[in-house]
């Protein structure tokens, strides 16, 4: 296993709160919701490693697959590249923000004071001991990333509206929330994960920030 990373201790971005990963759905992007988000996290006094997901992009590589008939295996790496170019493209329109890959890479940009973005097609691409099918997308790699980084929480950021409460893994799953590896990623990892949806942007902050807890926790 990937040692953990340490949040850092001497940077405006660093506090008493440990690190989180922060999945944010592709689909923020098409409903225009993302500056809102980013927002939100970019005045979070917390180490922050935001997974991107693979948005439209990622749709075209679905329909790409459908008329071109590779396997899913390609696809994968196609959705994984997605996903790097969603984070390229979070730096790109939002100061404070900077992209990494491995786990040292993401430590040097939160020891400058920044909120990391996860590019992960160079760390995800070959490995094989992650399904490399649809079943596991940006989701399941954000917990799997906050387990290889010893990160306290995995919030995942969604465009539809969430229910309050505790929200089971499985029916998550079953409703097209989450994909269909994440409810056995959720249990290996055993990572305190909460959900977010449409309008919650303050509460995600108030949550980050440690003065709140979350409308709607997942559990496995």
């Amino acid at each position: 296993m990937d040692a953990a990373l340490q949040a850092p201790t001497s940077v405006a971005r660093a506090s008493a709160l440990p690190l989180a990963v922060v999945k944010l759905g592709g689909s923020i992007v098409r409903s225009g919701q993302l500056a809102g988000w980013l927002e939100v996290l970019a005045g979070v006094e917390r180490p922050i490693v935001i997974v991107p997901g693979g948005g439209a992009l990622a749709d075209e590589v679905r329909q790409c697959q459908r008329q071109l008939g590779f396997g899913d295996s390609t696809a994968h790496r196609m959705a994984l590249l997605a996903m790097d170019q969603l984070a390229w493209a979070i730096a790109g329109v939002r100061s404070g923000f900077a992209v990494g890959v491995a786990p040292e890479e993401l430590r040097e940009i939160l020891q400058r004071g920044l909120a990391a973005v996860w590019a992960p097609s160079a760390l995800i691409a070959a490995r094989t001991d992650l399904e490399a099918t649809w079943r596991l997308t940006s989701d399941s790699l954000a917990l799997w990333l906050a387990g290889k980084l010893g990160a306290s929480d995995c919030c995942v950021v969604k465009s539809a509206t969430v229910p309050r409460g505790s929200l089971s893994a499985d029916a998550l799953m079953g409703d097209g929330v989450v994909d269909e590896a994440f409810s056995a990623m959720l249990a290996e990892t055993a990572i305190r994960t909460t959900i977010f949806g449409q309008g919650d942007e303050a509460v995600l902050g108030s949550y980050l920030a440690g003065r709140s807890p979350a409308h709607a926790s997942v559990v496995a």
